[in-house]
């Protein structure tokens, strides 16, 4: 082989070597690239504390909100800002709440609960923070502030729901809880029953069968909330009468075909009267 011939040679096996894909510019820069984002280093071991950020990270809903409180209280503005800002509970979120504190008494009852003396001095401060838990949401689901009549009839089901099932001590000195309970209640039921039934005549009171469920409230509560039924005898006897009394049949409720509601509902409310033979 000549000279030339080498030379050709070597010059062909440079060229291959240049379109190599491990001489090509692309892989050298990605060879020479380097991760921009630097991880933190800990090599300078010591105590700190941690962030805030990562401080309210370990935290639980209960603690979150003592810390909270305890901010607030140091600083009235900052109370006054949270609360603007906060959005309202709804029904359902205080009904979670009530039916927590619930929970709360039901475990400190004592082993074969009672209604006795003993039994009412060990769940003593639990069924304190109950009733005053239900005294502070009842005025949050009344006009003005609830605007919404559904919204307020469905609380104030649901929370006479929880004093029914509260006991009834043997002492009438520890009774005036309940007591005091259901006359708070049977006066919002009236209020929010007086004002359904200004609007749309009281429709929302028989479309949701609401009636029947303040009779029903009315007879467990063993008449404690004569406020709610007196108001609803007013609110829907424009539309029948009085509604049925609890435990026996009677008309000017839904069931009534000489009731206006149950003539509108047939579609025959307005219907021509027929005059002569």
């Amino acid at each position: 082989m000549g000279i030339s011939s080498r030379k050709r040679k070597a010059d062909e096996d440079g060229d291959e070597m240049s379109v190599s894909p491990m001489n090509s510019p692309a892989a050298q820069s990605r060879q020479l690239a380097r991760p921009t984002k630097k991880i933190r280093s800990i090599n300078d071991v010591f105590g700190r504390p941690l962030s805030l950020s990562r401080l309210l990270e370990t935290l639980d809903a209960s603690q979150l909100r003592e810390v909270l409180n305890a901010v607030c209280n140091h600083h009235p503005s900052i109370g006054h800002e949270i609360a603007t800002n906060t959005p309202r509970p709804s029904a359902e979120s205080a009904l979670r709440v009530l039916e927590d504190y619930q929970k709360k008494f039901r475990d400190a009852l004592p082993y074969g609960h009672s209604t006795s003396d003993y039994t009412y001095h060990r769940v003593r401060q639990q069924l304190v923070a109950l009733f005053e838990a239900i005294t502070d949401f009842v005025p949050q689901f009344l006009p003005p502030i609830e605007s919404q009549n559904n919204v307020s009839l469905h609380f104030l089901d649901g929370a006479t729901k929880i004093i029914h099932n509260l006991p009834t001590w043997d002492s009438q000195n520890y009774r005036h809880h309940k007591d005091g309970a259901y006359d708070d209640l049977a006066r919002a039921w009236a209020l929010v029953i007086h004002e359904a039934a200004k609007r749309g005549g009281g429709f929302t009171l028989h479309t949701g069968g609401w009636e029947q469920i303040i009779m029903n409230h009315h007879q467990q509560s063993g008449g404690r909330l004569a406020a709610a039924v007196d108001a609803l005898n007013a609110g829907v006897s424009w539309m029948g009468g009085r509604p049925p009394s609890p435990g026996r049949g009677g008309t000017g409720g839904p069931s009534d075909p000489n009731s206006i509601l149950s003539q509108i509902v047939s579609g025959n409310f307005g219907s021509p009267v027929r005059v002569g033979p």
